[in-house]
């Protein structure tokens, strides 16, 4: 009988992330989940959910003994953990740029130097990056998460190549307008016009082909078939972008 395999995922009391928690449970994983947040009732009950704060470097090392001890063994890390600054970049102060680097782009980075080992001992695995179409496109009042997204693109890439030699599969998935809390709350940058929230969320879905905003779980199938070596074996350094299509279409039409 084959063991079940475990995966790390942060920002699991999210929007993308509870659904991501939630599909691979339901697909037999083993499930440990990071969030600041409480996830609350749900979390599988053969998982392990650790609340704490992966902004603070100190409390990696922290969090990596918990998943050692919970499993020597790691098949999957899902960094999707992100905070982000709503406003113009003249008014961004350092403090809020570096919040947002240190929440979205650093811990990627040392996460994957702390469970090395454990992919190691598994025999390989793959590391999911969730960027943002910011990385490649984005628009007015969002400098620092832009940027941290577009890092975490160009980090996706540097892991792939020296993780290689190890089995190690290292994608970022790029998610467009996705209906999440995060989302919502973006909307009052201004960057689409509406008097109220629906509104805002109604001409943000007609930008897109399809015609809709996304939802979390069709991002968390996404981020589950790069996880998956039984899908997506034989992709690594790569960007996989789930938008509706909304970056395929020429702004200036």
């Amino acid at each position: 009988m084959s063991k079940s395999k475990c995966v790390l995922i942060t920002g699991a009391a999210g929007g993308i992330g509870r659904a991501t928690v939630h599909l691979f449970a339901n697909n037999g994983w083993r499930v440990i989940g990071v969030d600041r947040l409480l996830f609350g009732k749900g979390f599988p009950e053969n998982g392990l959910f650790i609340q704490t704060e992966i902004s603070k470097p100190e409390l990696m090392e922290s969090i990596f003994h918990q998943v050692q001890a919970f499993s020597p063994e790691l098949d999957a890390l899902v960094n999707n953990a992100a905070v982000q600054v709503a406003k113009p970049l003249i008014e961004t102060t350092v403090e809020e740029w570096d919040m947002v680097i240190s929440n979205n782009l650093r811990p990627a980075f040392l996460l994957a130097k702390l469970t090395y080992p454990l992919f190691k001992a598994a025999g390989g695995g793959a590391i999911v990056n969730v960027s943002s179409v910011h990385a490649v496109q984005t628009s007015e009042n969002i400098a620092a998460y832009a940027a941290s997204k577009g890092g975490l693109l160009a980090l996706t890439r540097a892991i792939a190549i020296e993780f290689a030699k190890d089995n190690i599969r290292v994608n970022a998935i790029l998610p467009g307008a996705v209906d999440t809390p995060m989302l919502r709350a973006g909307l009052n940058r201004g960057h689409v016009s509406g008097t109220n929230i629906y509104a805002r969320l109604d001409n943000l879905a007609r930008k897109t082909v399809n015609g809709r905003v996304g939802q979390p779980a069709e991002i968390a199938h996404a981020i589950y078939f790069l996880a998956d070596d039984t899908q997506s074996s034989f992709m690594t350094g790569q960007a996989m972008i789930v938008d509706g299509g909304a970056t395929a279409r020429l702004s200036t039409e």
